[in-house]
This record gives structure tokens, sequence and C-alpha cells, in this order.
């Protein structure tokens, strides 16, 4: 909103020329995320605290720890970092864009979806929310449709491909396949970052950590100077949206303030599935999706951990893990959850640096 009000009276007044550079909105979008977080955080959390009678349901079979110290805290604070996200994307970014349509479009249908869910779990003081086969017809509609339209918006050579990373010019040609798996990537980054907020904490650092990564690649992958000399796959007008991710990492910065252990109110999927979605989204536009598996790949250990517990029960009748997620197995062995959470942002780190690698080394 600012660029289209404000970049035209450059003539008039040079200040306003600053508008036309990404780095400088996406600054914007960073800090008036973090201000719109920090001011309506408190308000936020009142009243949820008011309207959530005994805060979260906490699952009886979970962790003996969380009934002594997670009962009575609040659930749906992503309400806090989609709030500021969307009306700093909204200010920051060129909304003639259509890629930034689309990742706000699976980031809010998302957190609908999660909300949801969410107010069933607190409504009826039971740790189910919506029905799992509702849920996932939702997201994987929601997604199909982003799916089709980045395909409309993507210059003709690169609509149904995949990138393939370490490998300059490698494309796979998916063809009428491509919107499946395009939807597969969401659906599964959005669950993925969901299995992982169990923790104070230790869902939305490696949010922030991937978010970082991808703002990167899509400022890069959208220069055509850039591209070129790391030789990426150019997609017009992907740089814009780094204005959306710097968005999410304010909006996250704030929300972090209120989570830090002892948290005062918990992301619930109101967040986790929006967040989710987020970074799916945008490895779509970027056609770096096979990158989002390294840089999120603390999401994918999560999930797989999830995925072999239930299949070894089933076949074998036994347990791989004390508890899945991954999280809760090292909190029944014992491991404290500050620890928990810091050394997995350690690895989440980690991940992103092997993911920015794949920029270069080709």
């Amino acid at each position: 909103m600012l660029y289209h009000l404000l970049f035209p009276l450059a003539d008039q007044f040079p200040i306003f020329n600053v508008f036309r550079y990404l780095t400088f909105r996406t600054g914007g979008a960073v800090m008036t995320a973090l201000i719109i977080s920090f001011v309506i955080g408190p308000y936020l959390i009142k009243i949820l605290h008011m309207r959530q009678k005994g805060g979260q349901p906490i699952r009886d079979d979970g962790p003996e720890s969380h009934l002594l110290t997670k009962q009575g805290t609040p659930t749906m604070g992503g309400l806090m970092i989609l709030v500021a996200m969307v009306i700093s994307t909204l200010l920051w970014a060129n909304l003639s864009n259509g890629f930034v349509w689309i990742a706000l479009g699976v980031t809010v249908s998302y957190g609908i979806i999660g909300f949801l869910d969410d107010y069933l779990k607190v409504s009826r003081r039971n740790h189910k929310g919506l029905p799992g086969k509702m849920k996932l017809v939702l997201q994987v509609a929601f997604a199909l449709a982003a799916a089709l339209w980045t395909m409309r918006l993507m210059p003709d050579d690169l609509a149904t491909t995949l990138a393939v990373p370490f490998l300059k010019d490698a494309l796979v040609q998916l063809a009428w396949f491509f919107p499946v798996f395009a939807t597969f990537v969401m659906v599964g980054s959005s669950n993925s970052v969901n299995l992982t907020d169990g923790l104070d904490g230790l869902a939305i650092v490696p949010v922030m950590i991937a978010a970082g990564v991808f703002m990167l690649i899509a400022y890069l992958v959208g220069n055509t100077v850039f591209s070129g000399y790391l030789q990426l796959h150019y997609v017009p007008g992907t740089g814009e949206l780094a204005t959306f991710l710097g968005a999410i990492i304010g909006g996250g910065l704030g929300f972090l303030w209120f989570n830090a252990p002892p948290a005062r109110v918990f992301m619930g999927d109101t967040g986790s599935l929006a967040l989710g979605g987020a970074l799916g989204s945008v490895s779509v536009i970027t056609k770096h999706e096979l990158v989002l598996a390294i840089v999120g790949g603390l999401f994918v250990l999560e999930t797989v951990s999830v995925i072999v517990q239930v299949v070894s029960f089933k076949l074998t009748g036994k347990r791989v893990f004390a508890m899945a997620p991954l999280h809760h197995h090292f909190e029944k062995k014992g491991w404290a959850e500050p620890t928990i959470v810091i050394r997995f942002w350690i690895i989440a780190t980690i991940l992103a640096l092997v993911g920015l690698s794949t920029l270069k080394l080709r």
C-alpha cells in the first residue's frame, strides 16, 4: 500500500524514492510486524485468557510435566503473528504482484483452518478439534488452488517443472503431476510445522530461520543479475516475497517474546498450520521445493518420527520412540525442555546453512 501511495510521489519528493528498493521495504515489513505484535500481544493474551477457561487442553498421554507447567496457558497465539504479518505485508509489499497474494492466501486460509481446530479444542475442552479428514480436505483444496494459480503466473518453461539443488540447469518436467506435487509440499510443510509445535519456542525459531533463508532465495531468484550469477532459475516477481517473509520474521519475533519459557501463550494450530503453509507456498513459487526439505529438515525429522512410530506399532506392536513426535521422546528420556529447544534450534541453524550452500554449489 505504501509502495503504491508514496513511490509515485518520488518525482516531487525524492525521499519517497526509497520505496522502490525491495531491501528497504523488507526491513520496514520486519519492523512493522514486530511493533504490531508487541502492541497487540498483551491485549490478545488477556482476551484469550478470558475466553478460554482453563487454556489449551493438555493431552493426558503426553509428558507428565506438561500437566503441571502448561495447564491454563491459552492457545491461538498464532493470531498475533497472522495479524502482524498480514497488516505489514499489505503496507509494504507491491500489491500488484500475484505471488504475494498466493502466499497470503495460503497462509490466511490455513490460519483459518487452524483457528477452527483450536476453537473446537478449547470450546469442547478436548485435545481433538476438527476431524482429521476434514482438515486434510480443506488443506488440499486451498493448496491445489494456489498451485494452479502459481502455474498461471510462472514463465512457461518453469510452470510445471521441479528444480534440482546442486545441479545447474537441471529441471525435471512433472507436467500434470506438478499441481499434485506442489499441493503435497504445502500440505506436508504445514502439518510438519504443526507437529513440531510442542514446546515453548520450539517451532517459531526454526520457522523464522527458514523464512530468513527463503527471504534471501526469493530476492535472488527474482533478480536477473543475481540469479544469472548463481545459475538459479529466474522467476520474475518472486523478489517481492521478501517483504512477506520479512513480515513473518517480525511477527515471529514479537510472538517469541510472549512464547519464551514459560510461555504466556501457545501458537496453536492457528499459527503452526499457517506458517508451515507459508513456507511451502514460497518454496513452490521460488522453485526451491527440495531445498525446503533441507532447510526445514527439523520439521521433516519430527514428521518422520511420527510416521515411524505409527508404522512400527501397527506392524510389530512395539514403539521405536518413548513418545512421538521426537521432542517428546527426549522429554521422556529426561532432557529438560530448554535443552531440547535450544539443541533443536542449533540443528535448524545447521540445516539452514546446508540449504544456503545449494545456492552456490552447482
